[in-house]
């Protein structure tokens, strides 16, 4: 009879992204085994497609039902990778063994409060691993995974014919105001990218993305446009994504991209899990936390030296001194071949 193993990690995207190594792990190192997996209902997407899991478990606002259902299945092993009140409580009513990964909030607290820095140099996805070190499992070289749809594979032949070639993709969104480039800042990052630009993002930056777009219409109004694609230099042909790709679509667009700018979002985890070459761009939050793209190129664009930084370990709606720099004083400092 195999053995089952319950992953738990509800969400959001990144973080589940970042698990993917626990489930490869679990599934191709251990013998006979049955892998869950218990996310909330609109993460499912994210994981649907990966092979090394034999079924799911999705919490649709009843835990108590979510809970019902898991103790049906009499797991061997729980592994939680959310580690917070939700998941204990999961665990309190199966009655079975299990680990959870170490979230480091007092380590957290004391940056971000007292500037006293005691993080550990571990990404979370060793963390993460941790918490399967009872299975006998141990961390590979392969990374993270993202397994995309045949259905939501985008054609080359969707995008702009200027895009289709060569492009550059930009993931503008980020579920904090603080972990984004303010709109004139991504403008002018978009200026210095020399080649057409794909945004990404869901339907709240659309906006943001049909402003940047727009910038450069009309600034291509005023020049002199009648010029072959490879000789237009920084004049940045932009196509505005946000929107109009799912979040399975937006991972096939950025699996065709030979760049990938992200702000510090489940984006970037994608490219990372894709093995893009990503400039990673952070405001308020740090590398240092342990969330980095894992185990691809990449290169930080930060403002390090900043005694307000890190101000939260997640996020704000607005900067809490008013003055942005950890945003408005990045050096975009990069050249793309």
């Amino acid at each position: 009879m195999p053995k089952k193993i319950l992953i738990i990690r509800f969400s959001s995207i990144g973080d589940i992204v970042l698990t993917t190594p626990v489930i490869r792990a679990i599934k191709t190192q251990m013998d006979d085994v049955e892998v869950h997996y218990a996310t909330k209902k609109q993460y499912h997407s994210v994981l649907e497609a990966n092979p090394y899991i034999d079924k799911f478990h999705l919490l649709d606002g009843n835990l108590k039902g979510l809970t019902h259902e898991l103790k049906q299945e009499k797991f061997d092993f729980v592994v939680d990778l959310h580690n917070n009140l939700r998941t204990r409580r999961i665990k309190s009513g199966l009655k079975t063994d299990h680990a959870a990964f170490p979230k480091l909030n007092w380590e957290k607290w004391l940056i971000v409060n007292l500037k006293v820095d005691k993080l550990p140099n571990i990404h979370i996805v060793d963390r993460y691993l941790e918490a399967a070190k009872p299975l006998g499992v141990k961390a590979d070289a392969l990374g993270l995974d993202y397994f995309i749809p045949e259905k939501d594979e985008v054609e080359k032949d969707w995008l702009p014919e200027t895009h289709r070639k060569e492009f550059v993709a930009f993931a503008i969104g980020g579920n904090h105001e603080t972990k984004k480039l303010p709109l004139d800042r991504m403008i002018e990052l978009c200026d210095k990218i020399n080649k057409p630009i794909i945004l990404l993002g869901g339907k709240e930056d659309a906006e943001n993305g049909e402003k940047i777009a727009d910038f450069f219409d009309r600034k291509h109004e005023t020049e002199d446009f009648k010029q072959p694609l490879d000789d237009l230099g920084k004049k940045a042909l932009i196509y505005n994504g946000c929107g109009k790709f799912s979040i399975n679509q937006s991972a096939s667009v950025l699996k065709q991209a030979t760049y990938v700018f992200t702000h510090d979002t489940g984006m970037m985890h994608i490219a990372a899990a894709l093995k893009k070459n990503i400039f990673s761009i952070w405001g308020n939050t740090i590398p240092e936390f342990g969330m980095y793209p894992y185990r691809t190129k990449f290169t930080i664009l930060e403002k390090k030296g900043l005694s307000c930084r890190p101000c939260s370990k997640i996020g704000y709606k607005k900067c809490p001194k008013g003055h942005f720099k950890c945003m408005n004083e990045i050096i975009f400092d990069f050249w793309l071949p």
